[in-house]
């Protein structure tokens, strides 16, 4: 079946059509984008014209789409050529082709990534392919399509899909069900949760949060998220585990002039050579081998070996091993910032 709608749009493609894949729908769902279907498109069998695009519906909307018929979920999968799609994007929507071919013309390779270029790129409108160019275009095309797709995009999805107990929970990690029914309960890096006597629920434990909601309001996350940002809430910008070129960082505790972290360095790899003008760092070896410049000394620290870097001190870590390298940082001092680091080498090309 899905073979065979590519194949369908990719005909339609060849000749220019911008196509959509709409999925058919067996339920009232008010979560997702709706498809109305024009008429077929010239001869080809199982593709059409684009009616109209529709916005989420309410319940009593959405059945009225299931009962009419002619309606499909909007997948947000598409299949055209960048030529037919740069072509519709730069009569419709200008200011994002002038700033995106900017971006890319300026693009720069930074190891294994190419990095657009960064004041183009954000000078661009944000906009969706649907509000840009396909509610707009003459050439927009839909491929009706049965394929068991599900957009997965609430938890409410991951419920649906997932394997269930007796009971219709979903689990994942460590997390202790009692007396609860046809809920989504997960705390795969998170601490542990237990619920009792609660149906119906998603209830979501995170390094830094934990959400709670009803499972049937499970696309209105959005509106926590707004609020973090209102309220200047580090949770909805930064994750707790950080990663680098070398590995990643983990934030354990963040205390009052202090703070404590998890540093996994990947074999081989080195952090830059660098400074700090406001902290000290203590160092401590979980496991592996930590190679340690200290302005003109170099270290060889092994499991529970730990080193003292006071501010200003020139340092680098390394791991000179074939496994990653595990340590504890202890910084203290009257600013933690990570923009209070001055680099003097670094293999990566960092300033």
């Amino acid at each position: 079946m899905f073979r065979s709608a590519v194949k369908t749009a990719a005909d339609a493609a060849a000749d220019g059509a911008l196509v959509t894949f709409g999925i058919k729908p067996d339920r009232p769902e008010t979560g997702y984008g709706y498809i109305a279907c024009g008429a077929r498109l010239g001869t080809r069998e199982g593709c059409y014209s684009v009616r109209n695009f529709v916005e989420k519906p309410d319940r009593a909307t959405a059945q009225k789409y299931l009962s009419e018929g002619g309606y499909l979920w909007n997948s947000g999968m598409f299949l055209f050529s960048a030529k037919a799609f740069l072509a519709e994007c730069e009569k419709f929507e200008p200011d994002i082709y002038t700033k995106v071919r900017a971006a890319v013309e300026g693009a720069e390779h930074d190891l294994d990534f190419l990095r657009l270029e960064k004041n183009a790129f954000s000078a661009s409108p944000s906009k969706s392919i649907d509000y840009a160019v396909m509610e707009h275009t003459e050439n927009a095309a839909v491929v009706p399509a049965d394929i068991g797709w599900n957009d997965v995009g609430s938890w409410a999805s991951l419920w649906e899909i997932g394997t269930r107990d007796p009971d219709g929970n979903v689990i994942h990690g460590d997390a202790i069900a009692l007396e609860t029914k046809n809920s989504l309960i997960s705390s795969t890096d998170g601490p542990l949760v237990a619920t009792l006597g609660v149906e119906n629920l998603v209830v979501i434990a995170t390094m830094d949060a934990v959400l709670v909601l009803p499972k049937d309001r499970a696309q209105d996350v959005k509106t926590v998220i707004d609020r973090l940002r209102v309220d200047k809430r580090d949770e909805a910008t930064v994750h707790p585990r950080v990663y680098r070129p070398w590995g990643f960082y983990q934030t354990v505790h963040d205390g009052d002039r202090f703070q404590v972290k998890r540093i996994t360095v990947n074999a081989g790899a080195a952090l830059s050579l660098q400074r700090h003008h406001h902290r000290a760092e203590h160092w401590v070896v979980v496991n592996g081998i930590a190679e340690v410049t200290k302005d003109d000394d170099v270290l060889m620290l092994h499991e529970n070996e730990s080193i003292y870097l006071p501010p200003l001190c020139h340092h680098r870590l390394g791991n000179p091993g074939k496994v990653p390298l595990n340590l504890i940082e202890i910084q203290s001092g009257s600013y933690l910032g990570e923009d209070d680091i001055e680099r003097f080498e670094d293999i990566y090309g960092r300033n």
